[in-house]
């Protein structure tokens, strides 16, 4: 195994605080706008297989059917607890 120079252990260590620095970046406007962006990445199925658009599509559909059903038990759910108080 090659020993290490200080200078590559200086440029790793660079490396992993502004990542570290990236990360940790909690402001709210930053948080709300990654979070946005997530959801939108995850809702149009951007992890999906884009030369079969058989899987984009039946991926879109199936998350948001899974979306407005999250979104209908919750109701449901935080309506039970109205209703008991």
């Amino acid at each position: 195994m090659a020993a290490t120079t200080d200078s590559e252990r200086s440029a790793e260590s660079r490396r992993i605080l502004d990542r570290v620095a990236r990360e940790a970046d909690l402001s709210g406007l930053a948080l709300v706008g990654r979070t946005v962006e997530r959801a939108r990445n995850h809702l149009g199925a951007a992890d999906a297989d884009r030369d079969d658009w058989a899987e984009v599509w039946g991926t879109r559909i199936g998350r948001g059917i899974a979306a407005v059903l999250t979104i209908a038990l919750i109701a449901w759910a935080a309506s039970l607890l109205v209703a008991g108080a």
